[in-house]
């Protein structure tokens, strides 16, 4: 009998966890989750300062890096490789396989949030992370700010998968998809080959209802509006997805070889208890996208999720979901401006501590 996760793959829908950690990658864990249907891997600032604070896996390659003198920034650099490399030769065998044009099995790293205004410099860390990771199926994560989307087309230009993470907003969704399909048409132009590059859109899900709900309980009066907008505005990200990846322009792209740039729901986790542990899940399913969901999700969800195709469902509620919120006073452009905002300073911060956790720890080893 298939699990709930492969019952997913089954509707189009690829499942990925938003977690590593050297010991899950080396113990076997994730090979395990890989067999029960999940086809790949994000990570972030957060996710590696937690695995390297808390994890003597660490401790050989820190004790070799503090021997060589590198700089935290670097040291970091090099453990994160090693993690990813690891997994990327894990679903080496998922990213083969091609299903209706289409492949997974990829593993995300993140370039230094810190550039997310910096497009030149967001470009040649790209390349930096590409180089040194060294595995066909490595994404590297590029904020969707306006700098960002600008590093966007020029990283797929010269060859290299991206997953344009802290997206927000409908209008800056689709100009990450414009972006990526014109990186793709540069890539055709200069003679690259398309069938190696590909792109998800992490549009993010559950942040986007702990905001707007915020703003509902200022204004009082309106609890039926809680806990909508997420899922209207990912719904709609849909429909932005499927006319971008329509028509000539695309259609000649795609016959050299591009995939579309899947939208992948991100912040998949609950953050308020009164709604359902799996909503983020349940209710975005559909073809040729993509779920990135913590391991706590993926177990709640591989013990009760419902498998449906959801994601194309009741569109004209949607809309008047987000008619309603704006005669209740809730404005949605401050809303996912505000987000995006904060989701670049959250990430840098947690990038500044998981460099100073690297810092500490490089210290706490040589003074052994």
């Amino acid at each position: 009998m298939p699990t709930p996760l492969e019952v997913l793959s089954e509707h189009g829908q690829s499942p990925w966890i938003d977690f590593i950690e050297r010991r899950f990658v080396r113990n076997g864990e994730l090979e395990s989750l890989v067999a029960e249907g999940v086809q790949g891997v994000t990570s972030n600032p957060t996710i590696f300062g937690k695995a390297i604070a808390n994890d003597d896996a660490y401790d050989e390659q820190l004790g070799t890096l503090a021997g060589s003198g590198m700089d935290p920034y670097d040291a970091f650099i090099e453990l994160a490789a090693a993690d990813i490399r690891d997994a990327c030769e894990l679903l080496a065998r998922t990213h083969r396989s091609v299903r209706a044009g289409i492949r997974d099995g990829w593993v995300s790293l993140e370039v230094d949030p810190r550039l997310a205004h910096d497009p030149q410099g967001t470009i040649a860390e790209a390349k930096r992370l590409h180089e040194l990771v060294g595995q066909p199926n490595l994404m590297v994560k590029i904020p969707g700010t306006v700098e960002g989307l600008e590093a966007v087309e020029a990283t797929v230009a010269s060859g290299i998968p991206v997953n344009v993470t802290l997206l927000f907003s409908l209008e800056r969704h689709r100009q990450a998809a414009e972006a990526y399909v014109r990186g793709c048409r540069r890539l055709h132009d200069s003679g690259g080959d398309l069938g190696r590059v590909a792109s998800v859109a992490s549009f993010f899900v559950s942040r986007v209802d702990t905001e707007a709900d915020r703003r509902l309980d200022e204004l009082g009066g309106h609890d039926d509006l809680k806990g909508k907008l997420a899922i209207a505005n990912a719904k709609l990200a849909y429909q932005n997805y499927l006319e971008v990846f329509s028509g000539d322009e695309w259609e000649e792209l795609a016959a050299a070889g591009a995939s579309p740039q899947r939208c992948l729901w991100a912040s998949t986790s609950t953050k308020n208890p009164e709604y359902r542990d799996v909503i983020y899940v349940e209710e975005l399913i559909g073809p040729e996208t993509v779920d990135t969901m913590p391991p706590e999700t993926i177990r709640a969800f591989q013990d009760h999720g419902r498998v449906e195709r959801t994601l194309d469902q009741n569109l004209p509620d949607a809309h008047r979901t987000f008619e309603a919120l704006a005669q209740a006073g809730v404005d949605y452009d401050d809303v996912v401006a505000t987000l995006e905002r904060e989701g670049v300073q959250k990430f840098a911060d947690s990038f500044k501590e998981l460099i100073e956790t690297v810092e500490s720890s490089l210290d706490g080893v040589a003074s052994r």
